[in-house]
């Protein structure tokens, strides 16, 4: 199922303003973040907050790198619609950006379908019937994965009919067609980002760019490391650029659609490794590198098509693959 794109002017990601009497900033609006601890979550958190938004981060336990924001405890896999109504009614949500993602986890996509579907699907649903409920319509955007289009051969647009091919990407695809659903019945005003694969500072330990660094990281202390990539190539959207998506795709007039995001190019897995090797400082034999059938979520080829994005959101990606990963080896910690 896809959305008919609507057409709207681009939207520019102001820096924040400050009162010109007393030079403080002027809150922008009130942003709700629904698993903001997370990777991409964090940096949702970060561009708002940059761009003169009120934060509330909502997860299941608080953490220290978001120490600077309002916390609300919740755990949308089991909240219940008035439980979920009640919160965003008590910090007056403007914004309410889904980040939530069961592959966050430690244990990422390795979940049972009906884990996947508690936290993709059923939350999706009771997140809808809370905002529906109030008097008020907040903006909602829902953060998907191009994983939900399944394979694909070619540029992945918005006009590509879904085809997940496991149960994380079929469950994804359920909760944004929820959304969408839900904005065509005009009970929210909602859309969808549907993220390329991510990298950049603070990768979840489940994903490959989270992997990898660990990896390199062990490589730098001495250890000798050996990595499986697949023989395939990957479009990489640094998550910083995904965040700033958000803050457009909030402030934008489009509803009821779904935009893909990704840097718009393919880049094969070795060369990811290379180019992280060159970020690093490392030899190139500190690891040794084997092409080996690996699991995927997509297709052996991924690249999207980022024109929509431009067009609808006023977006479009900033930072190269390389910039990317020296970010991400940056902030290892």
């Amino acid at each position: 199922m896809t959305a008919e794109p609507v057409t709207t002017q681009p939207v520019t990601a102001e820096p924040v303003t400050a009162d010109p009497v007393t030079a403080q900033p002027v809150t922008a609006g009130h942003a709700v973040v629904l698993g903001g601890t997370g990777w991409v979550g964090r940096h949702v958190c970060a561009a708002f907050a940059r761009h003169g938004y009120k934060v509330t981060v909502v997860a299941r336990h608080r953490a220290p790198h978001l120490a600077g924001h309002a916390f609300q405890p919740c755990d949308l896999a089991t909240a219940t619609p008035g439980a979920i109504e009640e919160l965003l009614r008590s910090e007056r949500t403007d914004v309410v950006v889904n980040a939530t993602d069961a592959a966050n986890a430690a244990d990422g996509w390795d979940r049972t379908e009906a884990d996947l579907t508690l936290m993709n699907v059923d939350s999706v649903e009771r997140l809808l019937t809370a905002v529906g409920r109030l008097p008020w319509e907040p903006r909602l955007v829902q953060i998907g994965t191009v994983h939900e289009y399944g394979p694909v051969v070619g540029l992945i647009g918005e006009s590509v009919e879904p085809r997940p091919a496991n149960a994380y990407a079929r469950t994804k695809l359920q909760g944004s067609e929820a959304v969408l659903d839900a904005a065509r019945a005009g009970s929210v005003r909602g859309v969808v980002l549907r993220l390329a694969n991510v990298c950049g500072p603070h990768p979840s330990p489940a994903s490959f760019p989270g992997k990898l660094l660990d990896s390199l990281r062990r490589a730098a202390a001495g250890e000798h490391v050996s990595l499986t990539v697949a023989d395939a190539h990957r479009d990489f959207l640094d998550v910083r650029d995904a965040a700033e998506a958000a803050l457009l795709a909030a402030r934008a007039t489009v509803t009821g659609t779904a935009i893909n995001l990704g840097s718009g190019v393919a880049v094969s897995m070795r060369e990811l490794v290379t180019q992280f090797l060159a970020v690093t400082g490392l030899p190139a034999t500190a690891v040794s590198v084997r092409d080996a059938p690996v699991p995927s979520l997509g297709g052996d080829w991924t690249q999207v098509d980022v024109e929509p994005a431009r067009r609808l959101l006023g977006w479009r990606p900033r930072t190269d693959l390389r910039r990317s990963l020296q970010a991400m080896w940056e902030a290892r910690g």
